[in-house]
């Protein structure tokens, strides 16, 4: 059992949670490798998708290399606890998810896509974990931010579910909820498998093999 009684692979309550801090992480101005900004404002008709789906680090670096992704970030998100530490996160006690905030131009990449890249970047059937990462930090969760973003990932995952159980895997655990207060991860985690930052760096996010259906509904503004 962990702290308070829960073990790390159950949710926390509200009650439970950690109580956090009302100040914000210091972060960079700009990103490592694409040089744009961390924080908004964004560019001018630049949309905002944010994804869970195990270690951040490996995750982060999935999307900053996907074409039409203008910016990416780190922090925490699906939890109780304002402005919580790395530390504070991976005790369980905070209900936060590792969340990849990614900054897109819709022209260049649609939702759907960056959906695609999320599926199959991970194992989407773990619950609590993936591989060896164990705890509700490393859940796979999508926070959409719009109702079109919501249809896009309900109908993604099915889509996906019937690939899956074809290649003989389990139900989908993800979780499809509307973003709340995504809250910034220390600096040094930011883009922290960048060359110049950590070059032997490693994460061991994996997917399954599976290919996701592309365009399944597109999200519009």
């Amino acid at each position: 059992m962990g702290i308070f009684g829960f073990r790390k692979t159950q949710m926390v309550t509200k009650e439970q949670a950690l109580p956090g801090r009302a100040e914000p992480m210091p972060v960079p101005a700009t990103h490592e490798v694409l040089g744009s900004p961390l924080r908004p404002p964004y560019p001018d008709g630049a949309q905002v998708a944010e994804f869970a789906l195990g270690c951040f680090w490996g995750a982060e670096r999935k999307f900053w290399q996907t074409p039409g992704v203008i910016s990416t970030s780190v922090g925490y998100e699906g939890g109780f606890t304002p402005n919580p530490t790395y530390e504070e996160v991976c005790t369980g006690a905070t209900g936060h998810a590792e969340t990849v905030r990614v900054v897109f131009d819709p022209a260049v990449i649609t939702y759907p896509e960056l959906l695609r890249v999320f599926w199959e970047s991970h194992d989407p059937t773990q619950g609590m974990r993936q591989g060896n990462d164990i705890g509700t930090q490393y859940r796979s969760a999508i926070f959409y931010a719009s109702p079109e973003q919501a249809q896009a990932a309900r109908e993604s995952a099915a889509a996906y579910q019937a690939n899956l159980t074809d290649a003989g895997y389990g139900d989908i655990t993800t979780s499809i909820e509307q973003a709340g207060e995504f809250y910034f991860a220390e600096d040094y985690h930011q883009q922290y498998l960048a060359d110049t930052k950590n070059p032997n760096g490693y994460c061991g996010l994996g997917g399954t093999g599976v290919s996701c259906p592309v365009g399944v509904v597109r999200a519009t503004d």
